[in-house]
């Protein structure tokens, strides 16, 4: 089926079997594929991308129902010349190491920042709690968070 959406600002049509995930098509099918596939369930948040600015678990969204809507991935944040603010806190912050969960960490935490600049810690950590990490023990990405918060 043939599905019409904006993809990181940029209206696109493309051809998706109806039973894929948003997942499998950015990866697959359109080569981005820096939203990560975790855990295939919805538990790590690893594939985390805004779907009308809202944070979703790509793994658990049928592709056609983005018809219509707008789907930002990391791919979408910064560039490799210019560093969202958020993509450069982290690497100050130590908040990247194995990099596989930082892409949907991101998301998240752009998601907040977008909607409330000025959060408090508890938000931070509530706005990323539904992300594994399992190398940097969560307190160097909060950090980063919340530096770009203070700009």
């Amino acid at each position: 089926m043939e599905i019409e959406f904006t993809l990181n600002g940029k209206l696109i049509q493309v051809d998706v079997p109806p039973h894929w995930t948003l997942l499998r098509l950015l990866r697959e099918k359109l080569g981005l594929t820096g939203t990560k596939e975790g855990c295939g369930i919805g538990e790590c948040g690893a594939c985390t991308v805004l779907l009308d600015k809202i944070p979703v678990n790509s793994c658990l969204v049928l592709a056609p129902k983005v018809e219509g809507r707008s789907v930002e991935t990391i791919e979408g944040v910064g560039s490799r010349t210019a560093l969202h603010p958020l993509q450069q806190s982290f690497m100050d912050h130590g908040a990247v190491q194995c990099g596989f969960c930082t892409p949907g960490i991101l998301m998240s935490a752009k998601a907040l920042l977008d909607r409330n600049p000025h959060p408090t810690k508890e938000e931070v950590k509530g706005a990323i709690s539904g992300h594994l990490c399992r190398c940097t023990g969560y307190q160097q990405i909060v950090e980063a968070i919340e530096k770009v918060s203070e700009v």
